[in-house]
């Protein structure tokens, strides 16, 4: 007879808390203690969804069809939409039968990814500081994270040729992100180029996370990875709704590429989760067929709260520039300090939550993440709480 019962698998003792989980934590017990906390921290768009979207899913709502079981695949209706809009922004053709899966939001899709590709002692090749979910997804599929360094002598871009071989030839998965959280770098198309080329020679599936695609300043126009000659051979490509239409609670999002790895992700799909209900689908397919001029109007307010930050950091002292895309700003942490504790001194002295760099990795210790995503007014409070902070 065993004995008492652990509390938990194994695989968890591996995985930290979830870094935003933790934020959110404290954050409300300032609250609830009265202090008017100014959140910066998680990248959650203030704005609401156009309402040409919300209707559709009104009415979509009060329909008894879509009040069923949906598809594991996805709406073919939802699915052709995602290929038309591929076409329409990126010149890219996909096959929307065999290339394009939905999923309840991107981190849905990476998250699974390592479950469906990685065998135990692959090794997955993750950016750092990077999105969590790349390393303990690795985790919990039983492989091994590779740390590449990303670093500001190398435009937060991972140096490739610095992989041991030996690791290279182990690894199974390449996370790359750009435009990039939290340090919202970009990337060009000689890099891309490189990424996919150094995948194809190892034989690494490479996925490239990009829900921030369409995030982007002064006509800058980040790349989709298939814009890149051979990434069809070698890659997936993962998006959301989030960002672009500001629909981060509707988690809809979509894996697209190789049509062998889409089909091993959706055969792991179908074992553990039933679809995206059906309305959340019909509302998808209207942001996709429209709305770009919604989404740049959304980036000139980006763009403007960029300009605060910059603006008022560097009257601290800093030296930052706005960003080309995403609604964040990476910025070192002062002298004397690491990033916990900056983050802790500005939550405690002014009441404002920024992310420390550390949460993202060991390489992102020195630095903080601040989000744009607070409304104009609750902006430039925080912008004025700044001022104020002792240093």
């Amino acid at each position: 007879m065993k004995g008492t019962t652990s509390a938990g698998a194994q695989r968890l003792g591996l995985i930290p808390p979830y870094l935003f989980a933790e934020i959110d934590r404290k954050v409300q017990e300032k609250k609830r203690a009265g202090v008017d906390v100014i959140s910066l921290g998680i990248g959650d768009p203030d704005l609401p969804t156009p309402q040409r979207i919300v209707s559709v899913l009104q009415e979509a709502a009060a329909d008894p069809a879509n009040h069923r079981y949906p598809s594991y695949f996805g709406l073919a209706e939802l699915r052709e939409a995602i290929a038309h809009w591929y076409r329409e922004r990126f010149r890219v053709t996909l096959d929307p039968a065999t290339e394009i899966l939905p999923t309840l939001g991107s981190k849905d899709g990476i998250s699974h990814v390592p479950l469906a590709l990685v065998d135990p002692g692959d090794v997955v090749l993750a950016p750092d500081p990077g999105y969590t979910v790349y390393v303990t997804g690795a985790l919990m599929a039983g492989g091994e994270p590779y740390i590449m360094p990303l670093e500001p002598q190398n435009h937060w871009l991972p140096d490739l040729d610095a992989i041991p071989a030996a690791t290279a030839e182990r690894a199974r998965l390449m996370w790359l992100n750009y435009p990039n959280n939290p340090t919202a770098a970009v990337a060009d198309r000689a890099f891309l180029e490189h990424a996919v080329d150094f995948c194809r020679r190892h034989g690494i599936v490479l996925c490239h996370d990009a829900p921030y695609s369409e995030i982007a300043f002064d006509g800058y126009r980040p790349l989709s990875l298939f814009e890149i000659d051979g990434a069809n051979e070698v890659g997936l490509e993962f998006h959301s709704l989030s960002k672009t239409y500001n629909m981060t609670g509707w988690r809809i999002g979509w894996v697209c590429g190789r049509a062998d790895l889409v089909a091993l992700i959706g055969q792991l799909k179908t074992n553990i989760d039933s679809g995206i209900f059906q309305a959340v689908q019909w509302a998808a397919i209207e942001a996709l067929n429209g709305g770009e001029d919604e989404t740049r109007a959304a980036c000139e307010v980006y763009a403007r709260r960029h300009r605060l930050v910059a603006d008022t950091l560097n009257s601290l002292g800093w030296s930052i520039k706005p960003p080309r895309a995403t609604f964040y700003v990476w910025a070192p942490v002062p002298s004397g300090y690491d990033s916990i504790r900056f983050a802790s001194h500005v939550l405690d002295e002014v009441g404002v939550n920024i992310t420390p760099g550390v949460g993202f990795g060991a390489h992102g210790e020195g630095y903080f993440r601040l989000s744009v995503t607070a409304p104009d007014a609750r902006l430039e409070e925080a912008m004025a709480r700044l001022r104020r902070l002792k240093l």
